[in-house]
C-alpha cells in the first residue's frame, strides 16, 4: 500500500492479489479503506466455501459489491442471482440481501458512503433503567 497526502490519488491495494493470497478457509475482512478524511468506506471480504451472510437490509446506504474471486449467490428475497468474478452488483438502500459462497469461496469488495461516527450530542438525556 502506498501512502501520501489525503488530496492525492494513489493506489491503495491490489484486491485480486489480496484475495488470492488469503488461505482458502480464511473469512472476514481482508482489507478496509482507512484513509483519514475519506467520504467512502470500502471492504474486501472473503466468505469461505459454504459460508453465508444472513438475510438483512441496509436501511441507510446504497452499496456497490464487486466480486473479485470465487463464486456464490445473492438472494434478494425474490430471486437468486449467481455471482462470479467480475460481477458488479448494486444493492439499493433498503433492499434485502443474503450472500452465500460457492465451493471455492467468495471474495468481494463493497463500497458505500461512509457512515458518520458516533458523536456526543447535546440532545435530551437518555432514559436509564
Amino acid at each position: 500500500m502506498t501512502s501520501g497526502p489525503a488530496d492525492r490519488a494513489r493506489v491503495l491495494c491490489d484486491v485480486a492479489a489480496r484475495a488470492a493470497d488469503a488461505p482458502g478457509d480464511a473469512g472476514g475482512a481482508l482489507w478496509r479503506l482507512a484513509e483519514p478524511g475519506r467520504q467512502l468506506d470500502a471492504n474486501l471480504v472473503r466468505l469461505p466455501p459454504g459460508h453465508r451472510v444472513g438475510a438483512h437490509r441496509e436501511p441507510e446506504l446504497d452499496v456497490l459489491l464487486l466480486v473479485v474471486e470465487g463464486s456464490g449467490a445473492l438472494d434478494d428475497g425474490v430471486e437468486i442471482q449467481q455471482l462470479t468474478g467480475g460481477t458488479l452488483v448494486w444493492l439499493p438502500q433498503g433492499s434485502a440481501r443474503e450472500l452465500a459462497a460457492g465451493p471455492d469461496g467468495l471474495a468481494y469488495l463493497t463500497v458505500h458512503r461512509r457512515r458518520p461516527g458516533m458523536q456526543i450530542g447535546s440532545g435530551p438525556p437518555a432514559a436509564v433503567g
